[in-house]
């Protein structure tokens, strides 16, 4: 028996990106307040087969992410300034140098520095086991300091009040209720497939994978940490998708409560027209049909 199919978004500038098993759907609003919603197919080249099984998946699904995300968010930019809808957008290697620099100062950030600063405490805390503990705190600290800093930001605000409408919208879909923006208004901003929860999944598991590669050299211990994400990240989507089908277990539950409390300062409580944005990426998105995701 197939399950249904799992929605996810994304916040971008003005608006919401909703992804079905077949196509998304952006809502942007516009200058003149009107919402438009835009309809895009997605690549088929993440539906193969070998890349569905799993941990090789939770890697093919954050690169896709992150290149309909970019994609996403550059669009949403362009018509939320009141630019022309067949403007220029981002070409192959535009999108590859973006994705590229993102993900060269991803890995500088979460990697390097943490793997650095605990090898520079080598004499006091000694052994894989402690120098992946302390690597994995830096690397927690690193990264709720930088969410910290960005929620601070007021556009940066504005966008997590989308972030935290996508997360009602989905909540209205997947309660059977009717998508209208009184329905999704009493639902919470805090879902447990949000991408924040699985970043911290992703560091929590990288303690873990890491205590099985040897410490030294530096530069192996830096490389490993690089060759070692894909399979870090498919183990952490794995645990992802199972903890949130399976809420109902206490001990599921507690297990996405961290991530659920970071969510706090990812998402802000949407406003209305907010909601009604989502909600009209959501429906868009409906008619792609009901396969597995």
């Amino acid at each position: 028996m197939s399950r249904p199919v799992q929605y996810g978004g994304q916040a971008v500038i003005e608006g919401v990106m909703m992804r079905g098993p077949q196509e998304s759907a952006i809502a942007v609003r516009l200058p003149n307040g009107e919402i438009e919603v835009t309809h895009s197919k997605l690549n088929t080249w993440s539906s193969k087969s070998i890349l569905k099984l799993p941990l090789i998946r939770g890697f093919v699904a954050l690169v896709d992410s992150l290149v309909l995300g970019t994609r996403s968010l550059t669009f949403s930019a362009n018509r939320s300034m009141g630019e022309e809808k067949d403007g220029k957008e981002l070409g192959f290697w535009e999108m590859t140098f973006t994705i590229g620099v993102a993900f060269a100062l991803g890995l500088l950030l979460f990697v390097g520095l943490p793997t650095g600063a605990a090898h520079l405490f080598q004499a006091r805390v000694v052994g894989p086991v402690g120098q992946n503990i302390l690597e994995g705190a830096i690397r927690l600290v690193i990264f709720f300091l930088y969410i910290l800093l960005i929620s601070r930001l007021k556009d940066i605000q504005r966008v997590f009040q989308y972030h935290g409408a996508e997360h009602k919208a989905i909540f209205t879909y997947e309660a059977g209720k009717d998508l209208t923006v009184d329905n999704a208004r009493s639902f919470s901003r805090l879902h447990p497939r949000c991408g924040t929860s699985f970043l911290l999944i992703v560091v929590i598991v990288s303690v873990f994978v890491f205590a099985f590669v040897g410490l030294y050299p530096l530069w192996w211990r830096l490389l490993s940490r690089m060759l070692l994400m894909p399979l870090v990240a498919g183990i952490a989507y794995e645990v992802l998708k199972f903890s949130s089908r399976n809420l109902e277990s206490p001990w599921l539950y507690w297990f996405v409560v961290p991530g659920l409390l970071l969510q706090k300062l990812t998402t802000r409580e949407p406003d209305d027209a907010q909601l009604e944005v989502a909600l009209a990426a959501l429906k868009g998105v409906l008619d792609s049909g009901q396969e597995l995701s």
